[in-house]
């Protein structure tokens, strides 16, 4: 097999979050970067990756679950990657996939696999718990306290009256924004 170039993939699940940490100190010819969620294998970085490496290319990934987020997926992607006789290394877990089909191999990226899609499906259930404990103490959702007919008709009048914004939102517990939210209505 011919030497090959030095693959990387990086995905981070929203636009604001830093890649640098995934790869870094790691030597590449050459990165795709996706920025969006990996619920699925529709990635267009991800897509142009596999489409770009040819044989005897090593594929570097941060870890599993940046590759994919369950287990299906990141068989196919291995399988697809190693197929064409490209090597995935992922860093985190410390593995090294070639395509060579031994059965200690296929059992360690089952086993990482299903793990990396467990410790997920921990946090989506810690985060919806979350979300119900915030619900019920009223403290989630972006709409903030709503005013009576009677308190808006007294934020009007006291704008009027030249009192400051800040004041105002003070007052009825709501941020300048919503005052001037409603100074408009």
């Amino acid at each position: 097999m011919a030497k090959g170039q030095n693959i990387g993939y990086i995905r981070v699940s929203s636009i604001d979050q830093n890649t640098d940490r995934q790869l870094d100190g790691v030597e590449l010819d050459k990165v795709f970067t996706d920025k969006c969620s990996g619920k699925d294998t529709d990635r267009p970085q991800l897509q142009l990756l596999i489409d770009f490496v040819r044989e005897g290319d090593t594929v570097f990934v941060h870890s599993m679950d940046r590759l994919a987020r369950n287990l299906d997926d990141l068989r196919k992607l291995v399988n697809t990657l190693t197929t064409k006789g490209v090597i995935i290394k992922f860093m985190k877990e410390n593995l090294v996939f070639t395509g060579e089909a031994s059965p200690m191999s296929t059992l360690l990226l089952s086993v990482m696999g299903a793990f990396a899609e467990f410790e997920r499906a921990l946090i989506r259930e810690r985060q919806k718990e979350g979300i119900a404990i915030a619900k019920k103490a009223g403290k989630y959702g972006n709409r903030g306290k709503r005013l009576t007919q009677e308190q808006i008709q007294e934020l009007k009048q006291m704008a009027t009256e030249r009192y400051k914004k800040i004041d105002i939102a003070r007052k009825f517990g709501i941020s300048r924004d919503s005052v001037y939210r409603y100074l408009r209505s």
